[in-house]
């Protein structure tokens, strides 16, 4: 996977796409459910992954005012 597909961005993309999907469906999809759920599973980990880097290097460069986000 490259880094653009990895981006928080495009992972974002895939997350709010899903949610949607799951809450438009007129009529569920059982086949397709799972599938669906893990995508959304794995977007969600690497956006929380992303913030979770993204925090940790706010705390490195201001130590005393990270808890202020």
């Amino acid at each position: 996977m490259s880094d653009t597909e990895d981006s928080f961005k495009t992972q974002y993309a895939i997350l709010k796409e899903v949610a949607e999907t799951l809450r438009t469906q007129q009529e569920p999809d059982i086949d397709a459910l799972i599938p669906l759920v893990d995508k959304g599973i794995d977007a969600y980990k690497k956006c929380k992954e992303r913030i979770d880097l993204v925090k940790k290097a706010f705390e490195e460069k201001m130590p005393n005012d990270v808890n202020q986000f």
